[in-house]
C-alpha cells in the first residue's frame, strides 16, 4: 500500500503566509514591484525560482527557507497551543478585559503635573518682577 505525498507547492505556501499575515495580493504585488495578476501567477505556480522566491520572501519579511518548508498543520498547531496556553488575564493578542491602571487617577495627574508647572510660571515671573 502505497500513501500519497503533497507536492511541495511553494505558490500556495506563499498565498498562505501572504494571507496569514493580513496581506491582500496587491499590497504584495506594490512591494515587489509588480502587477496583481504576476503575484496571482507566482501563487498558482508549484515552483518558483530562487531570486524570485528570495524578493517574495524579503516581502513577506520571512525567510526563503520559512516558505519552503511552510506546514499547514504546524502554523494551525502552533496557534492552537499559542491560544490554550494563554491566561485569563489575556495574552499578547487579548489583553483582557481589565485595565492595569485606573485611568481616573492618571487623568488627575497629568492634571496635578500641569498645575505645578503653572504655579512654578507664576513664581518664576514674580521673581524677575521684582528684581525690576
Amino acid at each position: 500500500m502505497e500513501t500519497a505525498t503533497k507536492p511541495n507547492h511553494i505558490g500556495r505556501k506563499i498565498s498562505r503566509i501572504r494571507e496569514l499575515r493580513g496581506m491582500k495580493q496587491e499590497t504584495l504585488a506594490d512591494a515587489l514591484g509588480i502587477s496583481q495578476q504576476a503575484v496571482s501567477k507566482i501563487e498558482q505556480s508549484p515552483e518558483v525560482e530562487d531570486d524570485k522566491l528570495d524578493k517574495v520572501a524579503k516581502a513577506l519579511n520571512v525567510s526563503s527557507e520559512t516558505i519552503r518548508n511552510f506546514s499547514e498543520e504546524l502554523a494551525i498547531n502552533y496557534f492552537n497551543n499559542f491560544y490554550d496556553n494563554s491566561s485569563s488575564q489575556g495574552n499578547s493578542f487579548n489583553q483582557g478585559s481589565f485595565a492595569t491602571f485606573n485611568p481616573l487617577d492618571k487623568v488627575v495627574e497629568l492634571y496635578e503635573r500641569l498645575l505645578q508647572a503653572e504655579k512654578d510660571k507664576i513664581e518664576y515671573l514674580e521673581k524677575l518682577m521684582k528684581e525690576k
